[in-house]
C-alpha cells in the first residue's frame, strides 16, 4: 500500500516537472519569437537607413557618408592626353575677330649682330585676349531746356522712354547683373563686389533689387507663353524637388519639354499643381517618377504615363539589400529581368524597328513572369509586385509609343541647375524671389536646350522690354 503511495507522489512530482518544462519552454519559444521579429524589424529598419541614391530614389546630395574612393591602381591611366590620343587645340580667330594686330620686328641678328632680310616664311602669332581696361561708359543725358516766350514757360526735350525706364543702369550693364545672378549663382553682395573692383562702379543693394525686377518683367512675357504651350505638349518629363523660404518649404515643379523647359514654385507637391499646370485634358505622355502626385494625376483623368525605369532599378536594388533571403533573391532575380530590358534598349542600333520591338517586348514579358511569379510573402517583395500588377503598362509604354524614354533623366539633369542655385542662394525670401527664380531658370534651360546664348537672350529681351517692344519669344518656333 505505501509502494503504491510512494510511486503516486513520485509520478505526480514527475508530471509536475514535466509541465514547469513545457511552460518554461514555452515561455522561451515565445521570447524567442518575439526577438526574431524584433531583429527582423532592426534588420529593415538598419537596410533602410542604408539606403542611397544608388538603391533609392533619394537624391545624390543625401548621401551624407559615402565609402572612401580606392586608390588609383599602379601601371594606370596618368591623368590628361593619353599617348596615341589626336591632339586638341583651340581654333585661332578669324581676321575679322581681330581688333588690333601689332607687328614685332627686329633691327639686326641677335646672334651676330648683321643686317636682316625679310622672309617669306610665316610670322610667329600668339593671339591674346584682353578686357579693356575700362570696362564702362559713363552716358550722361541731356534733356535741353527751352524758354518760349509766347507761352512764359520752360520746356525741356524728352529723354528717349528706353533711357527713362532704364534710369541709372544701361542695358548691357543690366543684361550683365541678371547673368551674374541667374547663371553664376551671384549673391548681390559679390555682384557688389565685382562691380566695385572690375568695372569700378558702386551700385548699391537696392539699385540691383530693382535691376533683378527689370529683368523679372522682361521674362514675363515668354515666360507665360511657354505656360500656355505645357498643355498641348506630346511628351512631357516632369520632376520635383524642395525649394526654401524664410523657413517654409515649397516645391519647384520641373517641365521638360523637348526644346524648352519650365520650372515653377508651389507651396504644395501634390497633383493639384499637374492639374493647374497641364489641365484635366492632358492628352500627351508624362515621364516621371513613381511619387503619389503622378499616380493621383494620372488615376483621376486617364492621363498616360511612363514610370521611370531607373527610379525602379534603385528600388530593386534595395531588395537585394534586405536580410531575408527570400526577399534578396526575389530582388535579384527582377533585377536581372531589367538588366536584360536595358541590354535590348542599348543594342538599338544593331537591329531594325521590327526586330528591336520584338526584342524589348519579349524581354518586357520575361520580366513581368520574374516579377509576378513567386513572390516572397514579406511587404517590400508584395509592393514591388503590387507596382507591376497595378502599373506594369506605365513602365513599358515607350515599348509602344515612339519617342518617350524609358527614364525620367531629361527632367533630373534639367533640376540639377535649380539643386546648385538651391545649395548657394539658401532659397528665396518671398514673392519677388520666386518669380525671378521660375522665369531666369526657365530661361537659362530652355536656352541651353535650344543651342541659344542665354546673355545675348536676356540682352534681346532687356532691351525690347526697355523699348516697350514685343518681347523675344522663347518658343521652338520664336524667332
Amino acid at each position: 500500500m505505501n509502494e503504491n503511495c510512494d510511486c503516486a507522489r513520485r509520478e505526480i512530482e514527475f508530471l509536475a516537472i514535466i509541465a514547469r518544462l513545457e511552460a518554461r519552454v514555452a515561455q522561451l519559444e515565445a521570447k524567442l519569437a518575439a526577438t526574431k521579429v524584433k531583429l527582423a524589424a532592426t534588420e529593415s529598419e538598419l537596410a533602410k537607413a542604408k539606403k542611397n541614391s544608388s538603391n533609392s530614389s533619394k537624391p545624390p546630395s543625401s548621401d551624407i557618408v559615402k565609402p572612401p574612393k580606392s586608390p588609383r591602381p599602379k601601371g594606370g591611366r596618368r591623368i590628361g592626353g593619353q599617348a596615341g590620343h589626336p591632339r586638341h587645340e583651340r581654333e585661332p580667330f578669324p581676321p575679322e575677330a581681330i581688333d588690333r594686330t601689332i607687328v614685332h620686328e627686329l633691327s639686326c641678328c641677335p646672334d651676330c649682330g648683321g643686317s636682316l632680310v625679310p622672309s617669306s616664311k610665316p610670322s610667329d602669332v600668339i593671339q591674346q585676349v584682353e578686357i579693356a581696361e575700362k570696362l564702362v561708359r559713363v552716358e550722361e543725358h541731356q534733356g535741353r531746356a527751352y524758354w518760349c516766350p509766347r507761352c512764359r514757360r520752360f520746356h525741356w526735350a524728352p529723354l528717349p522712354p528706353e533711357v527713362e525706364r532704364a534710369g541709372l543702369v544701361g542695358p548691357h550693364l543690366t543684361t550683365l547683373i541678371a547673368y551674374l545672378k541667374g547663371a553664376c549663382h551671384a549673391s548681390f553682395s559679390t555682384i557688389r563686389k565685382f562691380l566695385r573692383d572690375v568695372a569700378r562702379v558702386t551700385i548699391s543693394r537696392g539699385q540691383l533689387a530693382k535691376i533683378i525686377g527689370k529683368v523679372t518683367w522682361a521674362l514675363d512675357g515668354p515666360y507665360r507663353e511657354l505656360l500656355a504651350r505645357l498643355s498641348s505638349e506630346r511628351r512631357l518629363n516632369v520632376d520635383e524637388t524642395g525649394h526654401p523660404e524664410n523657413g517654409k518649404e515649397l516645391w519647384t515643379w520641373c517641365f521638360r519639354a523637348e526644346m524648352y523647359t519650365l520650372f515653377k514654385i508651389d507651396p504644395s507637391r501634390g497633383s493639384g499643381v499637374l492639374v493647374e499646370v497641364l489641365g484635366k485634358e492632358f492628352d500627351g505622355v508624362l515621364g516621371c517618377d513613381y511619387f503619389s502626385a503622378y499616380r493621383k494625376y494620372m488615376a483621376d483623368f486617364g492621363v498616360e504615363v511612363q514610370f521611370c525605369l531607373a527610379h525602379l532599378i534603385r528600388d530593386v536594388k534595395f531588395l537585394t539589400t534586405l536580410p531575408n533571403q527570400a526577399t534578396r533573391a526575389y530582388g535579384e532575380k527582377v533585377l536581372d529581368g531589367l538588366r536584360r530590358l536595358f541590354r535590348t534598349i542599348h543594342r538599338r542600333d544593331e537591329m531594325d524597328e521590327p526586330e528591336f520591338q520584338r526584342a524589348l517586348e519579349r524581354a518586357r514579358r520575361a520580366l513581368l513572369r520574374k516579377a509576378l511569379g513567386y513572390v516572397p510573402d514579406r511587404s517590400e517583395a508584395q509592393n514591388l509586385a503590387r507596382r507591376f500588377r497595378e502599373h506594369g503598362e506605365a513602365y513599358f509604354r515607350f515599348i509602344t509609343t515612339p519617342g518617350i524614354d524609358p527614364t525620367n533623366n531629361l527632367a533630373e539633369q534639367a533640376i540639377r541647375f535649380v539643386v546648385i542655385d538651391r545649395l548657394v542662394t539658401q532659397g528665396t525670401r518671398g514673392e519677388k524671389g520666386r518669380r525671378w527664380c521660375e522665369r531666369i531658370w526657365t530661361t537659362m534651360a530652355t536656352c541651353d536646350r535650344q543651342a541659344r546664348s542665354a546673355f545675348e537672350y536676356l540682352l534681346s529681351a532687356v532691351t525690347d522690354s526697355l523699348a516697350g517692344r514685343p518681347y523675344p519669344s522663347l518658343t521652338p518656333s520664336g524667332p
